[in-house]
């Protein structure tokens, strides 16, 4: 079968996303490095494999972190000396986490691509690539996609109508970027405007970047010039920058899963801070369940500024009763992007309840959300066991009911909480009895729509909710249903 690929929570495992990044300097100073340093800033958004492709080198893999692997291939990546290039954090959502499947990949030395998001529809892709091309049985959507695109490139000889005609057949997220074999690159970021994805420049080297997350721009030392818009596509090149619209949507669609997990704190996304979304967040869940208690404290790391929401506007101090040992191995690594559950569960028990801060208290647990469950009940026991006499739980993300395919892991409805409480039937006050008692504490908090638009900051009708709501809106096609077994064969 087709496999897909793209790029967690800080209570209860999930996965979205991967990292992109491309830059251009115009002084033809070497990149390499600051691909590297990029990359690591995206860190947050894949944890399985790392890549980077630079003109005349061979695409550079490897699995794990990119810090390791910059590490273990110093010497190769600091003789790359091209001006530009591409790089790719990778966590996935379709596929197994193996080096062939790590990005960027090669389309038939013609340019190589990488890839934030989902295309659901491959099975529409695949009769009209393998015809041409014998790449069936062992590829990627992103590859898929990529054949599909040279394909349309070959016919119209410009990127901009190649990538207006692929518009129109995928169904799904997306955000690329790739590197020509003549050394052009290029950015293109859905109609629909699922992923993120921004446009940056450091005038003292006269550099370009685009990146998935204004968080990279930061850490290398360059400005925002703004988000890359949906249904547009970025052109870099020795003449300069340009930037061309190849498809329009009567609406967006942008995941608000960004903005309460998965985005950097320093990040600004689609104009709204993530920082102040979360802390928010916290605020509007404060006056939603304005639970009595002696502390407010955050399952790290995520859900912190939301905490301190929660905090400010009930007057409950906060204060640190769950820590990451970050001098473990996985200490530093978030559970939500892990690949397995093994990997996952092993991360939530490196989790360390600080006993002074809890033991007799009432506590209030903020997180960012609940989908299997098992991560929450972990730290609830925890908390119990260090001392305290009632948890509570808030929640800034809706209750998650059904799978996404937009470029999120949770792509099977069996494994969702929500869905196992109920189904469809209650509303959110009745399953916050329900998923209390799974979860083990004496009162639970879920968001709603509502309140999540309003702390947010964009409007209901500018976000997808697929996953609260089971209406895939933004697809051009309902989604194939598969079970996790399919999603990662």
């Amino acid at each position: 079968m087709v496999r897909s690929d793209s790029a967690g929570n800080g209570g209860d495992a999930m996965k979205e996303h991967c990292g992109v990044l491309a830059i251009y300097s115009m002084e033809n100073r070497p990149v390499a490095e600051r691909i590297v340093k990029g990359l690591a800033a995206l860190q947050h958004r894949g944890q399985e494999s790392w890549g980077i492709a630079v003109p005349g080198e061979p695409i550079l893999k490897g699995l794990g972190l990119i810090g390791q692997g910059a590490d273990a291939n110093a010497k190769k990546i600091l003789s790359f000396t091209s001006n530009r290039g591409i790089g790719h954090v990778r966590y996935s959502t379709r596929g197994r986490t193996t080096l062939e499947n790590a990005h960027p990949l090669d389309i038939r030395g013609e340019f190589a691509i990488a890839q934030n998001g989902t295309i659901a529809n491959t099975e529409d892709l695949e009769s009209v690539v393998e015809k041409e091309f014998p790449i069936l049985g062992s590829t990627t959507d992103t590859k898929l996609a990529g054949y599909r695109l040279l394909q349309h490139y070959r016919a119209e000889h410009d990127w901009t109508r190649a990538f207006h005609k692929l518009s129109k057949e995928l169904s799904g997220s997306y955000s690329f970027v790739m590197i020509t074999h003549d050394g052009e690159v290029l950015a293109a970021r859905d109609e629909a405007g699922y992923r993120p994805l921004c446009l940056g420049y450091d005038p003292d080297t006269d550099t370009h970047i685009v990146a998935s997350e204004s968080c990279a721009l930061t850490a290398l030392h360059a400005d925002l010039v703004r988000d890359v818009q949906p249904g547009e596509l970025v052109s870099l090149t020795k003449d300069g920058l340009k930037i061309t619209k190849f498809a329009a949507a009567s609406r967006h669609y942008h995941c608000p899963f960004e903005y309460t997990y998965f985005g950097h704190p320093s990040s600004k996304i689609d104009d709204h801070y993530v920082y102040n979304a979360r802390r928010k967040l916290g605020r509007v869940l404060a006056r939603k369940y304005p639970f009595k208690a002696d502390v407010v404290i955050p399952v790290p790391d995520s859900a912190r500024p939301a905490a301190l929401g929660y905090s400010e506007e009930s007057g409950i101090p906060m204060e640190e009763g769950l820590m990451k040992d970050r001098y473990r191995r996985k200490g530093s690594l978030r559970s939500f992007i892990e690949p397995t559950a093994k990997s996952r569960e092993e991360i939530v028990r490196e989790i360390i309840t600080i006993k002074p801060v809890v033991d007799g208290k009432d506590v209030i647990v903020v997180d960012d959300s609940i989908v299997r469950g098992t991560s929450s009940r972990n730290i609830v026991q925890s908390l119990r066991d260090a001392g305290a006499k009632k948890v509570y739980m808030v929640v800034t993300f809706p209750p998650i009911r059904h799978p996404c395919y937009m470029g999120i892991d949770f792509p099977t409805r069996e494994e969702l909480l929500a869905n196992k409480a109920d189904g469809e039937t209650l509303n959110v006050t009745d399953l916050n009895s329900k998923v209390a008692r799974e979860i083990g504490v004496d009162g639970l908090g879920y968001n709603d729509i509502n309140g999540l638009s309003e702390g947010i900051g964009l409007g209901k009708d500018e976000m997808c909710f697929a996953c609260v709501t089971g209406e895939y809106l933004g697809l051009k096609k309902d989604p194939v249903l598969r079970t996790r077994e399919e999603m990662k064969a």
